[in-house]
């Protein structure tokens, strides 16, 4: 996968959840800069910052999260801004969002959700900044989904691609069951049993496509049980 990492600016005061989130969010091919009070976020975000997103808490020594987004959006910056905090009451959220902020996630998190909203965000406010996400002989291009395999155009679903395209950009990485279904599926009535359909379907697609060719299959989509699915090659090689 060739991509230009996004920038993430992470204001947590708690060392362990930062430590946490930051090496989580830099294997997922983050760029992680850190804060630690709100008087440090609102410098790290003054005009010019180049960040991608803000992971923002909300109860922060020296300023108040609230107080920082105020201020940024103020100043007319539109940075997304994703809110992480034990502040979990409707009113809280209501005021967060009042204010500015793009999402809300209540602590404790899962992190496969933080990751999932966050590269919606990303894609929402045009953050993510790719070339041609490629697997071996698979290539999608980001801008408009269209996929190759070993140069011929290969055929899916609006939700085939967009499933195809959270694995192509989590290399070597398992994607979650419940990821996958954030990430296509949104907030449709359906369950986590239709993301088993649509990976077996996408399977059968790279599968045929490469028989179409008279190629070797070398795209497949392991599932890791208990942990997710991860595309991987008979070779071990992108």
């Amino acid at each position: 996968m060739n991509t230009l990492k996004p920038r993430i600016l992470l204001v947590e005061d708690t060392p362990d959840i930062a430590l946490w989130l930051g090496t989580a969010l830099r294997q997922g091919g983050m760029a992680v800069d850190f804060a630690t009070d709100g008087l440090q976020a609102d410098r790290c975000l003054q005009a010019g910052h180049g960040f991608d997103a803000v992971l923002l808490d909300l109860q922060l020594p020296g300023q108040d999260g609230l107080s920082v987004l105020q201020a940024l959006r103020a100043r007319g910056d539109a940075v997304p801004v994703l809110i992480l905090t034990a502040r979990a009451s409707v009113p809280d959220r209501v005021l967060g969002l009042n204010m500015g902020a793009d999402d809300y996630l209540p602590k404790p998190f899962d992190l496969s959700e933080l990751e999932a909203r966050l590269q919606v965000l990303l894609r929402r406010h045009g953050r993510v900044k790719t070339t041609a996400l490629r697997w071996g002989p698979l290539e999608m291009q980001p801008e408009n989904g269209a996929v190759q395999l070993h140069g011929q155009v290969l055929a899916l679903t609006k939700r085939e691609a967009a499933a195809l395209r959270v694995l192509l950009e989590s290399p070597q990485r398992t994607v979650s069951k419940e990821q996958l279904h954030a990430e296509v599926f949104a907030d449709e009535a359906t369950g986590l049993d239709a993301v088993e359909v649509l990976i077996y379907r996408l399977r059968k697609k790279l599968e045929a496509g490469a028989l179409q060719l008279g190629q070797p299959c070398e795209v497949m989509i392991t599932t890791f049980r208990g942990m997710g699915y991860m595309l991987t090659s008979p070779s071990g090689q992108a």
